[in-house]
């Protein structure tokens, strides 16, 4: 039993992400520390930035109705490649929307970026706007009260997925639900989509949080959203409601007792508002961008970036991922599909994926795919550019037994020279150097026709354990574009080529190093 809590705690502060992040709730962190004598003393000059990045009267997605009509029975299709970008687009959204925004993540955080969105998020509720929020339960370490004052909101409601070991739970009682149900407990939501008005949805692999946006100034991912207009939009929405409905996601007024506070949610929200609008708490960068979310927005549309697509395919699992019969395995509906596609490549694969733990399963399927000529190319974290040691370890024990099915892997460098292009300029000029550079796209390219982009990582988590959702995109022009950028990333400036003879593992150090072999204790099935 201790062995297994041990293992447990481990997997809890892995989580795929950097060490511990504050989850959508403690968003509202800053509303309590706002309540203080230190709340934002230039009033004047925050109302004028709030108004130069808000807009006064929204139009809604007029624009984009136009395009639907136009192209009818087909998916808008514009795959997001900078953070800055697919930032901005979700704001625009929300300040456009008009009826509902949905919003299911893993990761919603409490920095600049994070406190951005959760107040373009109350500014469209204030309108009238109904906003569902969907978090997973694992990594909220927010105080009870803030959740509370936010769901408290008239237009806002907060569902968390599978709150088995987290919220409203003492010390005591979350080691009796590990204890309990080992395999429950690490039953994730890894989903990650963002729906406006059943019309438009980004998803892909980001979550909330500035390093997932380009501005972080210590350590950035590489990632990719997908933009998605009319077509398959409806399936993400139905996707949505069957989690939003399942018994696994819980109202969190049923999960904290509320009686226990006095909640003043108009006082918290306006406090929420000074802080949001007042330029000195955001970094230079984000106000730029802020501020010109109408005309990227405009520019994404212009670009030809944009294509109208016959065939798109949106893939979730269902929550619980599957019956759980099967232990830490049992596959689910997303496993299935890329499973196929492999299957059925003819001539070429290329991955990208910031955690590659292959199971037997795996390296059969890329043997006989490389056995029928097919070319299969992985690009993953090296141990210098991760931000996830204990998954890096679950690779490092593989990697050989990888090499051997033909499959080349290529590791990213983490001062890969392609971070300058694709990171958000304001920020290479505002520090004098370059934050570390790590993947975090989960994509696929195959045959030179089909897009993958989606939350599944190559590992046995994602494959078992963790729901996941997927994009399908059968575009020769999407594919194209999307294929260009990862033939630059795989060339020597940002990455190395792991051979029989060769890694880079010594580049990460011994501490590193040391790490890496200490996590070789943790079973691959969990991570």
């Amino acid at each position: 039993m201790l062995a297994r809590l041990l293992i447990l705690l481990i997997q809890y502060l892995y989580s795929h992400m950097k060490t511990i992040f504050k989850i959508i709730a403690l968003i509202l962190v800053s509303v309590a520390i706002s309540c203080s004598s230190d709340a934002p003393k230039e009033v004047a000059k925050s109302l004028d930035f709030c108004s130069s990045i808000h807009c006064e009267q929204q139009t809604g997605l007029s624009s984009i109705d136009s395009l639907t009509n136009h192209f009818k029975n087909k998916t808008g299709v514009c795959a997001l490649e900078d953070g800055g970008g697919s930032m901005v687009a979700r704001a625009w959204l929300c300040e456009n929307a008009q009826k509902t925004i949905d919003v299911q993540y893993f990761i919603f955080s409490t920095d600049n970026v994070g406190l951005i969105a959760v107040d373009y998020l109350v500014r469209a509720a204030d309108r009238g706007v109904r906003v569902r929020i969907l978090i997973d339960d694992i990594m909220v370490e927010a105080d009870e009260e803030q959740l509370l004052t936010l769901d408290a909101h008239e237009n806002i409601s907060i569902k968390i997925y599978n709150p088995s070991i987290n919220i409203g739970k003492n010390i005591l009682q979350k080691i009796g639900s590990l204890n309990a149900n080992f395999r429950n407990a690490n039953q994730r939501m890894h989903n990650k989509t963002f729906t406006v008005d059943g019309k438009v949805v980004i998803t892909g692999g980001r979550n909330i949080a500035d390093e997932y946006f380009d501005f972080d100034h210590e350590y950035n991912f590489r990632d990719r959203d997908v933009l998605l207009i009319g077509g398959v939009v409806r399936n993400v929405e139905k996707s949505f409601e069957q989690f939003w409905n399942s018994g696994i996601s819980q109202d969190i007024v049923s999960i904290i007792d509320a009686s226990k506070y006095q909640l003043k949610t108009s006082q918290q929200f306006e406090t929420l508002h000074q802080y949001a609008c007042d330029s000195n708490n955001f970094w230079p960068q984000v106000r730029t961008e802020i501020k010109n979310i109408p005309k990227t927005f405009e520019a994404i549309q212009k670009s030809g970036r944009l294509q109208w697509v016959d065939s798109v395919v949106f893939v979730s699992d269902l929550p619980g991922k599957n019956d759980g019969t099967h232990g830490l395995d049992g596959g689910g509906v997303s496993t299935s599909a890329l499973i196929e596609l492999v299957k059925n490549a003819k001539h070429s694969i290329v991955i990208q994926t910031p955690y590659l733990i292959t199971t037997s399963l795996g390296k059969n399927l890329f043997k006989e795919a490389v056995a029928r000529g097919v070319k299969v190319k992985i690009m993953t974290n090296s141990l210098a550019s991760t931000d996830n040691v204990e998954a890096f370890s679950g690779y490092q024990r593989d990697r050989m037994e990888l090499l051997k099915t033909g499959v080349r892997v290529f590791e990213y460098k983490p001062d890969a020279a392609i971070r300058k292009s694709i990171m958000t300029g304001a920020l290479q000029k505002s520090i004098d150097f370059t934050p570390i550079f790590g993947l975090h796209a989960k994509s696929m390219v195959i045959d030179g026709e089909i897009t993958v982009i989606g939350t599944f990582n190559l590992d046995p988590r994602s494959a078992n354990l963790n729901t996941e959702c997927i994009t399908i995109i059968y575009s020769p022009e999407i594919t194209k574009a999307v294929l260009k950028g990862m033939e630059e990333e795989l060339k020597s400036e940002n990455c190395w080529e792991t051979t029989y003879n060769f890694n880079p593992d010594n580049v990460a150090g011994v501490k590193k190093n040391f790490k890496a072999g200490a996590m070789k204790v943790i079973p691959k099935g969990i991570l």
